[in-house]
């Protein structure tokens, strides 16, 4: 039954690149414009049918809310370095997907949005030092178990909101995004990756780690009601909205699902791009999508709170049905 309900096609490109599939070699320039690419690692595609459109990103989904991550990663944070980034986010994908960051100076001054309990941390502290390392969460619970890693002891840990960062214009040489309460959990994704744009210095990269969309229909109704999972295409644009240049998108995945994306990821992709200017981005936004200050009724917080949490309960099964697979069908096989 379970591999009855799992069993979808393989990854495709969006309606945005006119259903054309990504070859399984190297790099793939994307149609936006031709400065910005897709680096693809060497995967197994097969034909696919178009797929069902997501939920609109302004459709916020039942843990998309800041209330609502708060307090579902009050609990998961107990949990978070040793159940679910074994199945999510290995040491082996954080080097993977920090590659592209460009962290080549233990000088650089870092901030890490959203680093929760530090795990993405401790691979930028391998090649900066940590005194020039901020790290950053809404979680104060995440940030708890950051505090207690040794190699972290001397970056400075703070309290924010990544559609606010209490940094100046032109601070950083890196903005680096992943781990728990990042873009997935941004009500509004284009003003976190706005403000991104604004704390870097010129010539500074910033680098997002996050989710990428599945393909597979009952993958696709889960994602929809947990948490943001974008598409490929839309992180794109929202980098080349907030302005930045060099646009890149790098493919990640554990490597028992054997390049199969079909069921989307929650860490799946890291996106860079590079600010060209100085000053704020030149992307001009209304106000923000959500005002945490404005009281929640207790019953509708509870509802969504549970449902979402249930949504995410698919996504603990996903990848130890997948690393089953990958030690039943013989190797070079498609799973």
């Amino acid at each position: 039954m379970a591999s009855s309900l799992l069993n979808g096609s393989h990854f495709f490109t969006s309606e945005l690149q006119i259903n054309r599939r990504f070859p399984s070699t190297t790099l793939v320039n994307f149609p936006i414009n031709s400065r910005n690419a897709i680096l693809v690692p060497k995967c197994t595609l097969s034909p696919s049918p178009s797929p069902s459109p997501s939920r609109p990103v302004s459709q916020l989904r039942f843990i998309q809310h800041k209330k609502e991550a708060f307090w579902f990663y009050r609990f998961l944070s107990i949990v978070y370095d040793h159940v679910i980034n074994p199945g999510h986010w290995t040491e082996d994908m954080r080097d993977d997907a920090l590659e592209p960051a460009d962290l080549y100076s233990r000088n650089l001054t870092v901030v890490d949005v959203g680093g929760g309990t530090g795990f993405t941390t401790l691979g930028i502290v391998k090649k900066v030092d940590a005194k020039n390392v901020t790290i950053l969460d809404q979680s104060p619970h995440q940030l708890a178990k950051a505090k207690q890693k040794e190699p972290l002891k001397e970056c400075k840990i703070i309290e924010g909101d990544a559609e606010d960062l209490p940094f100046p214009t032109d601070y950083a040489d890196r903005y680096i995004s992943a781990g728990s309460v990042t873009i997935e959990y941004w009500p509004d994704p284009q003003r976190g990756i706005k403000e991104a744009y604004r704390v870097l210095k010129i010539g500074g990269k910033a680098c997002i780690i996050g989710p990428v969309y599945p393909t597979f229909w009952l993958s696709r109704f889960f994602a929809d009601v947990w948490m943001l999972f974008p598409k490929e295409e839309e992180y794109i644009e929202w980098f080349e909205k907030a302005g930045f240049k060099d646009v890149k998108l790098k493919r990640i995945g554990p490597k028992w699902y054997r390049g199969v994306r079909r069921h989307g990821l929650i860490m799946g992709c890291s996106v860079t791009g590079v600010k060209p200017a100085s000053g704020d981005s030149p992307l001009q936004l209304g106000p923000k999508a959500e005002d945490v200050k404005r009281p929640v009724n207790p019953f509708v917080f509870l509802i969504r709170f549970i449902l979402g949490a249930i949504a995410s309960t698919y996504y603990v099964l996903v990848p130890i049905y997948m690393w089953l697979k990958d030690q039943i069908v013989p190797k070079g096989m498609p799973i």
